[in-house]
């Protein structure tokens, strides 16, 4: 009930912060919403249609799903379909693809299958058992993270440093959830320190967007016109008068959380972060009572993703942190996000079922 009234709201949101940058390309106020309905429909079959799988058809469907994200993802390297200056798309002639955004149900699913195997196999000491770190089986650490490694790498190399991070991010805590020695959590801590180190020195826009937070200076448009957009907004909203929003050339995507507080103000704005935190909190309530490994892997890696997603939009928009290019999950346009989002919380709600009527 939750996850449909937030696709609903994304509907209103669209129409609302879609109809400024459909104008600036002189489209009709309608145009991203039209856009949008396909996507809507089909996530809409996803979600329900998935949220009635059992495992085993939830385990071969997020099985496809990433292996169809790990087929296209070369195609980004060999033959991208460039979008402001990022190579992280693969067209198919009327739409477009993100591969790294279809394959996160997959990546979720499949990395808590892996983890569970592993405890089953191995024990509770997965990480420093000799036996899971051999090459004779496919069940070993080492192909795993060779492939992880090889798509973050790939997806870093867009440039999208915010995604690689974030599938960091979530496979850190995934392998937390399944015991990770206390030792090594430094180690996660400072690859992620030496991504965003790499990606200062060597990627143009990261390196501009990082000093302009730090110093104030240099291309601070879109953060300052986000905060403006928000006060402008004030309790209630601006309605007819906001007119921040359309200096915003992402306020459909990235920064429609400014558009949404500064038409219909904090108020509604505040709602909509608690509605997202209520999904969060039944995420994490579903993970640590279910009694299956799997299902807590899978459940917790999803509020992993969804949260820490939420947190870099909110940080992004409120001029906590520098711009990540991360979508609200649900409300921004998008339909690679929307539809893996869909496909991930059905098979979600279809494994929490299936494991309390057992």
């Amino acid at each position: 009930g939750s996850v449909l009234l937030l696709i609903a709201l994304s509907m209103v949101f669209v129409v609302s912060a879609g109809s400024v940058a459909a104008e600036r390309i002189g489209m009709p106020w309608f145009f991203y919403l039209v856009k949008a309905i396909p996507f809507y429909i089909l996530g809409l079959i996803f979600l329900f249609s998935s949220s009635f799988l059992n495992k085993k058809w939830v385990l071969r469907i997020s099985a496809l799903n990433l292996g169809f994200g790990l087929l296209l993802l070369p195609l980004t390297v060999f033959a991208p379909h460039v979008i402001n200056n990022s190579a992280r798309f693969v067209s198919f002639g009327f739409f477009n693809i993100m591969p790294a955004d279809i394959m996160k149900p997959g990546f979720i699913i499949m990395t808590a299958y892996f983890l569970a195997r592993m405890k089953e196999m191995y024990g509770r000491n997965i990480f420093l058992n000799k036996e899971a770190w051999r090459f004779n089986t496919w069940l070993s650490w080492v192909y795993y993270l060779a492939l992880f490694g090889v798509t973050v790498l790939v997806i870093f190399n867009h440039p999208d440093l915010g995604t690689a991070v974030l599938y960091t991010l979530v496979f850190s805590a995934m392998v937390f959830m399944a015991g990770l020695p206390l030792f090594l959590i430094p180690v996660f801590g400072a690859t992620a320190v030496l991504m965003l180190v790499v990606g200062y020195f060597t990627l143009g826009h990261v390196h501009r967007r990082i000093d302009a937070f730090l110093t104030g200076t240099g291309d601070t448009y879109q953060v300052d016109n986000s905060v403006d957009a928000i006060r402008n907004g004030g309790l209630l909203g601006a309605g007819d008068d906001a007119f921040v929003k359309q200096y915003l050339p992402d306020v459909h995507t990235d920064f429609i959380f400014a558009a949404i507080a500064e038409d219909m103000g904090a108020i509604m704005a505040c709602g909509l972060l608690v509605l997202l935190f209520y999904v969060f909190r039944r995420l994490i309530t579903n993970a640590t009572n279910a009694r299956d490994l799997f299902v807590v892997y899978a459940t917790g890696g999803t509020a992993a993703l969804f949260g820490t997603q939420i947190c870099f939009n909110m940080l992004t928009t409120l001029n906590l942190f520098a711009p990540k290019g991360m979508t609200l999950p649900f409300i921004s346009y998008g339909g690679s996000s929307l539809l893996a989002y869909c496909l991930l919380f059905g098979m979600i709600l279809a494994l929490v079922r299936e494991d309390k009527w057992k």
